[in-house]
């Protein structure tokens, strides 16, 4: 597993990412977002020649990540991770409020 503040890279193997997965829209800047601080407008983004971030058309808040070669988690505030070559469930961190989850806000 890879962390990178609340942004969680989980290894799965490629028949756990769903057949419903859709390449995830990019941002106005080109690029693969994992997640977006809404406090700071910063976000985790990966970066990489043969990485495709995924989507399921289902849930789109569902995110997963196929990695051919290496890839690079890269945030403002973080470190740069290397990412091997696999197939990840991106996991945000929650934190629950009274009756209710949230992601966290970053």
């Amino acid at each position: 597993m890879y962390r990178q503040g609340d942004v969680l890279l989980v290894p799965v193997s490629a028949g756990e990412v769903p057949g419903t997965a859709v390449p995830a829209p990019r941002d106005r800047a080109g690029r693969m977002v994992l997640a977006r601080g809404e406090a700071t407008g910063h976000a985790h983004v990966i970066v990489g020649p043969d990485t495709v971030l995924l989507a399921d058309r289902d849930d789109v808040d569902r995110l997963f990540v196929k990695i051919i070669t290496r890839a690079r988690v890269v945030h403002e505030e973080h470190g740069t991770i290397t990412i091997p070559a696999g197939s990840y469930r991106i996991v945000r961190q929650r934190e629950y409020l009274p009756g209710a989850y949230r992601y966290v806000a970053d």
